[in-house]
């Protein structure tokens, strides 16, 4: 097949684009700009395209799909002329769903936890040689791309991310794969520029409940109350499978689980992540990975990229590279680094960098998320709030919004660094949490922090 990719250099496309290469097929792509490491990534396959910008031309009958990235606009040159000549065109989750109609797909989603999940059961499967389709949010280790496609393997795990499929497709992503098997970690409200009020967010975890087939297994979080009476309430004749956080210990540093055979050290912490983990331990019991297999794997598990990333660490110093910026996840990462670090000075820094961060009426949500921080810093750009169209957000609004009178704020990237490198560190713990990266901090320096 002839593909071709409307905003190659996207996070998602690019590795889709890439396993459909590994897979035979003909892959053509345009986009206006992309970065790295997609760039690099395209380029050694010789899928980079000669010039960055949109050229309906390369839009012919020869094509036989379109697959367009949810970075193009409606009025796109190359849409417009697929339009025209009346090509198939798919959305990402569309095209994923098609590739993986006759296998067992096994869809992860939730508000916070989705990546680490899906990255946990790729690991104790890939630990125990068990072959198996993905598609993944981050890059892990021992693993190319983000996203493996075969005509052969039993299962399809895919990381179901509620955000919407394309320009032309409203729908959300995970309301697109139809599960045979699916999670749900958490709900906490997100993408407010799409889902205005809370009860419409959570109405989209009652519809992907409802998207199982029939007979289908849904794990869940009984611990999370929407959570629980979204999966519990539904009528769809499914299997209910509740997980909650197993019991654990901190003992220097190193958190110990509770297994059948004793206790065992973990290399990640945080009560998000056992519960991350309980979740995953169903879901591979789901796929043929008894209880001894999953533990002997999971003990292994270092993280998902920039999910809790231990990205420097000295006797004395540790620092934490993490993604979160939803509320929710900037308070239960911030708690498990002070519950794993109790008797240690913890420094947190948080960017609002997203569209909801930085909106004037959301930022109330952020109310406690950094109390258990000793020191607590927010940085954001009022520029980034200019682009997004939002309402000026001054630093006394998100004073008030944390409900915190010792926050730090720094709106500029210069004055941030300087702060930071001229902290003492002995005997602290540093956690950097933002889907940016603060105006342009070089985390490769952060080293020389400790």
């Amino acid at each position: 097949m002839n593909i071709h990719f409307i905003a190659i250099g996207g996070s998602a496309m690019h590795n889709l684009a890439i396993a459909l290469q590994q897979k035979g097929y003909q892959i053509t792509g345009s986009d206006d700009t992309i970065f790295e490491p997609s760039k690099s990534r395209l380029n050694k396959r010789g899928l980079l395209p000669e010039e960055f910008g949109w050229f309906p031309e390369k839009i012919t009958s020869k094509i036989d799909a379109v697959i367009l990235g949810m970075h193009a606009k409606g009025d796109n040159p190359e849409l417009l002329k697929a339009k025209e000549l009346d090509l198939k065109i798919y959305s990402y989750p569309e095209f994923l769903y098609e590739q993986s109609k006759d296998k067992t797909r096994v869809v992860i989603g939730g508000s916070h936890g989705k990546t680490t999940i899906t990255s946990m059961i790729l690991h104790v499967m890939n630990y125990h040689d068990v072959e198996v389709d993905y598609m993944v949010g981050a890059q892990l280790d021992g693993f190319e791309t983000m996203v493996h496609l075969t005509d052969e393997n039993e299962f399809m795990v895919l990381e179901g991310d509620e955000y919407l499929s394309s320009p032309i497709d409203l729908r959300p992503k995970f309301h697109l794969y139809k599960p045979n098997i699916a999670l749900i970690s958490g709900i906490a409200w997100d993408h407010i520029n799409v889902f205005p009020t809370f009860e419409n967010y959570v109405e989209q975890f009652s519809i992907f409940t409802d998207s199982l087939t029939n007979g289908g297994i849904m794990v869940y979080n009984e611990e999370d109350e929407e959570v629980k009476k979204v999966v519990e309430s539904s009528e769809n004749p499914i299997k209910k499978y509740a997980y909650s956080t197993p019991k654990y210990t901190i003992v220097n540093g190193t958190t110990f689980i509770e297994t059948p055979d004793g206790e065992m050290p973990l290399e990640i912490f945080g009560e998000h992540n056992l519960q991350n983990m309980a979740g995953a331990k169903w879901i591979c019991q789901h796929m043929g990975i008894n209880e001894e297999q999953f533990y002997e794997a999971i003990a292994t598990f270092k993280g998902a990229s920039k999910r809790l990333e231990k990205i420097a660490e000295s006797e004395s110093t540790v620092v934490f590279k993490d993604f979160a910026h939803s509320p929710s996840k900037v308070e239960a990462t911030t708690n498990a680094v002070k519950n794993q670090y109790a008797d240690r000075t913890v420094l947190a820094c948080l960017e609002l960098h997203t569209y909801s961060s930085l909106n004037a009426d959301f930022l109330k949500e952020y109310e406690g998320a950094l109390d258990s921080a000793d020191v607590a810093v927010v940085f954001y750009s009022p520029h980034a709030v200019e682009i997004k169209k939002l309402e000026k957000v001054t630093k006394q609004q998100i004073k008030d919004a944390f409900n915190r009178e010792d926050l730090i704020i720094f709106t500029n990237p210069e004055e941030f660094r300087a702060y930071l490198f001229n902290q003492n560190f002995d005997n602290s713990a540093l956690l950097l949490m933002s889907s940016g990266n603060y105006g342009g901090l070089d985390f490769e320096k952060v080293n020389e922090l400790i």
